[in-house]
């Protein structure tokens, strides 16, 4: 029953973060893009604070370990982060170097000016695979804890991947791809959560003892994208509607969690 619902909430969360990020990137929601990021934002730390660290602090585990094994979490995402940034853009000068000795300064500007700072597509496809095996992991976690938690787990890990994955799609189209064939691609990547989540079961089933530390990882990686990636994107000078609307967002991504946690309770 538990890995049967690990199966199923991983790969809801990795493929359906795909189709939903395509959907803002080249359908119909395109306008919604800043809302959504608003919603994702409201449900990361929805989901952190309110149920996965308080679901970790219950156990008898002691309080200071708990927030020491925070604050390392939340380094170690810091960390990852400048590790991505630094390979992206050492990727961009190579390909820039490459532009350049082919087809001259010219053709080398040209290239930077129509791509932008972006990495190999292989690149992206790889860091992207990386990315949601962990988030299988930690939505194993969440599941072995209780079956609820896993579910709001799914749907945060849902809600935080999707920009994640807009800006995947935007890279491979960059890249020449179709959008088929680059919404393929990142959807197999995006199933990839699913192999995190088997791993994760197998993982947490033998270290049971160490399933609060899991949940506060998985809170760690929760509170920094919405902190350090999600909401630094709305921090934009804003009409008082425009301000609202966020505001409210926001609001809309901490009550679906909430209505998520309830009707998960109750079935």
């Amino acid at each position: 029953m538990v890995l049967m619902a690990i199966i199923l909430g991983t790969l809801a969360a990795g493929i359906g973060s795909v189709w939903v990020a395509a959907l803002l990137s080249f359908g119909v929601l395109a306008r919604y893009t800043q809302h959504m990021l608003s919603m994702a934002a409201g449900a990361l730390l929805a989901t952190a604070f309110m149920h996965l660290l308080p679901e970790a602090f219950e156990s008898q585990a002691s309080a200071h370990d708990l927030f020491m094994t925070l604050l390392a979490g939340l380094i170690f995402f810091f960390l990852l982060d400048k590790a991505e940034l630094w390979h992206h853009g050492h990727e961009h000068h190579h390909s820039l170097e490459a532009a350049h000795d082919h087809h001259g300064s010219g053709a080398a500007h040209d290239h930077a000016h129509k791509h932008g700072p972006v990495p190999g597509t292989w690149a992206v496809l790889t860091g992207d695979s990386v990315h949601c095996f962990g988030d299988g992991v930690l939505i194993a976690s969440a599941f072995m804890a209780d079956l609820r938690l896993g579910v709001i787990a799914s749907l945060a890990v849902l809600a935080h991947e999707v920009p994640h994955h807009m800006g995947d799609l935007m890279v491979l189209r960059a890249g020449s791809s179709t959008k088929r064939v680059a919404l393929v691609k990142v959807s197999l990547a995006g199933a990839v959560t699913a192999l995190g989540g088997l791993l994760g079961y197998w993982l947490v089933e033998r270290l049971q003892d160490y399933l609060p530390y899991f949940l506060v990882v998985a809170s760690s990686s929760f509170v920094y994208v919405a902190l350090a990636d999600l909401i630094p994107q709305l921090q934009k000078r804003l009409s008082a509607r425009q301000t609202a609307a966020q505001i409210a967002w926001l609001a809309a991504g901490i009550l679906l969690v909430t209505w998520v946690s309830g009707l998960a309770h109750v079935h």
